[in-house]
């Protein structure tokens, strides 16, 4: 794949979480969007993994939490250097199978995971794709030192 459509990807999917997580910030984007997640965050802090052990962080917090883990990663995804976008890859991967993990434990229908798979699956290829830029990139390096 060309490095110019790698960056276009990679990009394209850190505004998206950049967006995603900005409405989960503040309402200053839209307001009823806001809303509606603050409503859906009431329902997934439910179902939160450390919930049957007795803690579930209050709703405002976890969506709070989870825009902000969105917001920056999304950022260094397109903007940041190699290390900083795989890391970030990372964790809006993980933060995605957590979404998919959350709407599966409430009962919703798969067509609701839908988003969220897609984004993983985006994630995963980038990642890939990432990775096999690496030895190429640090060939490229060797070939500059030595020449």
């Amino acid at each position: 794949m060309s490095p110019r459509v790698l960056t276009v990807v990679r990009c394209l999917l850190g505004a998206f979480f950049v967006l995603a997580g900005l409405v989960k910030v503040t309402d200053l984007v839209s307001p009823d969007v806001h809303q509606h997640m603050k409503e859906e965050f009431s329902k997934f802090s439910t179902v939160f993994p450390l919930a049957p052990r007795g803690w579930r962080p209050p709703a405002d917090l976890y969506m709070a939490t989870v825009g902000w883990m969105e917001l920056l990663p999304g950022i260094l995804l397109a903007l940041g250097p190699t290390p900083l976008q795989t890391a970030s890859g990372v964790l809006l991967l993980v933060i995605m199978i957590g979404a998919i993990y959350s709407l599966l434990s409430l009962g919703l229908p798969l067509v609701q995971c839908l988003p969220a798979t897609v984004c993983c699956l985006l994630l995963l290829l980038l990642l890939l794709l990432l990775k096999a830029r690496e030895p190429v990139a640090a060939e490229g390096r060797l070939k500059t030192k030595t020449s």
